[in-house]
């Protein structure tokens, strides 16, 4: 009769026995062990992190689920490299303090930089949460507090608060809070000055008074102190518009009488290149204040897909969409194969539509919604879609 190594129980005393080849464990063994792994998890969670990934490993992490944006993976992973080397080595007694590497990151929709946020924190195993700026408004009015913000992580690290102190918060669409116009105004701007304002306190580090189940819909609540000095926020948006105050920046010294034949026209081609050249200046006359750019040090761009680049979207991230479509099939014995010619219809609807990479998965699911239907139900081991099929079933879907 199987005995547990731990405790000695038998067969009998115990629900479950599993076997190994050194011994055997019964369940409630297993149980306490996992427990125990949980109470621990912080701590090995930080030992983890002191032998953690360089500049160049945590580029190489990001090439395997983003394609393209060179620039920005490099900006970030130099940025996420230097904050949790700070975290780790914060207890050094030295006359340096490092500051923290808040990152600001532009470009357009669908372009990757929600991705990227996600995938640092996949790599450090950190918590992780995404909040919409364009809920928040200035305390006292209708519309979430910026402390949500904090809420939403100490939610993702299961209240844990020492190792939601060590998260990452991606504050998307930034640039929906801009200032309205390039003075201060008169009157309160409630849901975008008033937010900046709001966040300045979070970005810098402060110890912030947590409602965990939301402060305006339970007051009685107890509070929990987050101290927000070693949480990383990533800021993203798509600052439409901003490209045409960097053109009219770098083109305000042409003079005379040929200055207008000596100004730029702004294409789409031109915008990545302007968005090169993007300046604090040109954020602060986008409607960012001041105080806000002075914590978000770390600036940096995501470019505009062109097609070859939603192809290999389409294809060779580990996540890639094709990858996932062919291992649904696969489960129901369905070996599923695609023509060059669908990727690339595929891609061409998706630059039409301007949405970018996330535009690929409603054009997909589109696309394979028949097939999955039909599919399972008939003994056809082998589905290959072709650029007829794809044709016949998306342009119906566009009439």
């Amino acid at each position: 009769m199987k005995q547990c190594s731990f405790c000695g129980r038998t067969e009998n005393d115990t629900k479950m026995m599993i076997s190994g080849v050194f011994g055997n464990i019964c369940a409630e063994c297993a149980s306490q062990a996992y427990r125990l792994l949980q109470e621990n998890k912080e701590e090995i969670h930080v030992n983890t992190m002191k032998g953690m990934m360089k500049p160049k490993e945590i580029k190489a992490f990001l090439d395997q689920y983003i394609i393209g944006q060179d620039k920005a993976k490099e900006r970030v992973a130099v940025a996420v490299y230097n904050h949790y080397k700070r975290i780790n080595n914060k207890n050094i007694t030295d006359d340096v303090e490092i500051e923290k590497s808040n990152i600001l990151l532009l470009g357009a929709t669908g372009t990757g930089k929600t991705l990227i946020g996600q995938t640092v924190a996949k790599m450090l195993n950190v918590p992780f949460c995404i909040a919409d700026s364009t809920c928040l408004t200035q305390a006292g009015y209708v519309g979430e507090d910026v402390e949500t913000v904090i809420t939403r992580l100490l939610q993702a690290a299961d209240y844990n608060v020492e190792r939601a102190e060590k998260g990452i918060i991606f504050i998307d669409e930034i640039d929906k809070i801009a200032r309205k116009g390039d003075n201060p105004s008169i009157t309160r701007d409630v849901s975008g000055e008033g937010v900046q304002q709001g966040l300045l306190k979070l970005l810098e580090g402060s110890v912030v008074n947590v409602a965990p189940n939301g402060g305006r819909k339970h007051p009685d609540q107890k509070y929990i102190q987050v101290n927000t000095k070693d949480i990383l926020f990533i800021c993203g948006g798509a600052f439409d518009g901003l490209e045409k105050k960097i053109a009219s920046r770098l083109n305000q010294h042409v003079v005379g009488y040929t200055a207008n034949l000596n100004r730029k026209n702004i294409n789409k081609d031109d915008e990545v290149q302007l968005l090169s050249k993007v300046t604090v200046q040109d954020l602060k006359k986008f409607g960012l204040i001041p105080e806000i750019l002075g914590r978000l040090p770390v600036i940096t761009y995501t470019e505009s897909l062109d097609k070859n680049s939603l192809i290999r979207i389409l294809n060779e991230p580990k996540n890639a969409i094709v990858k996932q479509y062919v291992k649904l099939f696969e489960m129901d014995g369905i070996k599923l194969t695609f023509d060059k010619e669908v990727f690339e219809y595929v891609a061409d609807k998706a630059i039409k539509n301007k949405i970018g990479a996330r535009g690929l998965r409603g054009i997909m699911e589109n696309l394979m919604n028949k097939a999955m239907f039909e599919m399972p139900s008939q003994k056809k081991k082998k589905f290959n879609v072709t650029l007829e099929y794809a044709k016949s079933i998306l342009e119906e879907d566009d009439q």
